[in-house]
């Protein structure tokens, strides 16, 4: 086909030339014929990063709980083919070697049945704590471990060994459900509200009642709970005292 019926003016080479300059490009490289619109302009992080990120947290918080659990039966499995010798490394009450427990006991458990009820109550209330954060999940795992440490191994009965991850079990569970209290989050405090609904009952363990059963690491772990919901809330609760001193919140 010859001539210029065919071609507009969008396609004379001085015009297309002249675009090419403008935008910066060589002269050579080739120019869309009809551009799309440009992306919209948005302050801070791509919209689609607070998804990526919240799946992050997921994963991150999921691969860690599944872990733990794997390394309780991991050990179990030892102790099992071990004669349960293992198990005399828990908490012995006012006992100065009794102390090394405080380390150790959660990650023991007397038998199989003891890990498996356990099992469910771990990969719930734990995820759910790793959900607040990593780092906040780990800190507040860890004020839990040496609170209701400590607390047994003052209050516990003589002669007796405690261990098994109960304790933090009541102390993830306390932790949720205060949290959002302190920190006056709405979510927070649904779930907290769900949580209590679906465990709430657990709560009474941390009374004496049946034989065998670590009282005494219930209702330390569970003020272990409580303790590291307040003091994991502190820039929030911070942050609403500035406000009603007309100091503004600090940016998080």
């Amino acid at each position: 086909m010859t001539g210029d019926a065919g071609s507009g003016q969008s396609f004379d080479p001085d015009r297309l030339a002249a675009i090419r300059a403008r935008l910066g490009q060589p002269v050579g490289s080739q120019v869309p014929d009809a551009p799309g619109p440009a992306a919209p302009s948005v302050p801070g992080r791509p919209a689609n990063s607070n998804l990526g990120a919240i799946k992050q947290l997921w994963v991150r918080a999921g691969v860690l709980t599944a872990g733990f659990v794997a390394l309780l039966y991991g050990i179990e499995g030892v102790d099992t083919l071990d004669n349960h010798r293992l198990d005399q490394a828990g908490i012995e009450p006012r006992e100065l070697d009794g102390l090394w427990g405080v380390l150790f006991a959660p990650l023991l458990h007397a038998n199989w049945a003891h890990l498996m009820g356990n099992t469910l109550p771990v990969l719930v209330l734990g995820f759910l704590a790793l959900l607040a954060g990593i780092g906040r999940g780990i800190a507040a795992t860890a004020i839990i471990w040496v609170i209701a440490g400590l607390g047994t191994w003052l209050t516990g009965g003589s002669g007796t060994v405690h261990l098994g991850a109960s304790a933090l079990v009541f102390g993830w569970l306390t932790f949720l459900i205060v949290r959002g209290w302190f920190t006056r989050n709405v979510g927070q405090i649904l779930l907290g509200l769900v949580v209590l609904a679906l465990y709430g009952s657990l709560l009474w363990g941390v009374l004496p009642g049946q034989p065998g059963i670590s009282w005494q690491g219930h209702l330390f772990g569970a003020v272990g709970g409580v303790v590291a919901g307040w003091v994991l809330s502190g820039n929030d609760r911070a942050s609403r005292r500035g406000a009603r001193n007309g100091v503004p919140a600090p940016n998080r």
